[in-house]
């Protein structure tokens, strides 16, 4: 299992656009991450508020439902988020196109 999710990675890692990933535990302290000590944390802090009161929305509109996948595009970077029970995945990319968010 350990090494499907390393090959995982590097096909992410090497992927078009990839800046970086980070995958944090569910306290938020990041334990993988290609990215440098301090932009690691600074991601995990950032995202892991934005899920929480994501998930918090998303609770009170249906309390059956949940979060299973985030994306936030900026002009700069598009930030893709994979929760999961025990862990939290962000993957930094740039974006792609010059597509219209509406």
């Amino acid at each position: 299992m350990a090494t499907q999710i390393e090959e995982t990675l590097k096909r992410i890692q090497t992927s078009d656009g990839v800046i970086g990933f980070v995958i944090i535990n569910s306290v938020g302290i990041p334990i993988k991450s290609n990215l440098d000590d301090a932009m690691a944390v600074r991601y995990a802090g950032l995202v892991q508020q934005l899920i929480a009161t994501s998930m918090v929305v998303i609770k009170k509109g249906d309390p059956t439902d949940k979060l299973t996948y985030f994306r936030l595009r900026t002009k700069h970077n598009e930030i893709i988020v994979i929760p999961d029970k025990h862990y939290l995945m962000i993957v930094i990319q740039k974006p792609t196109g010059s597509r219209s968010p509406m």
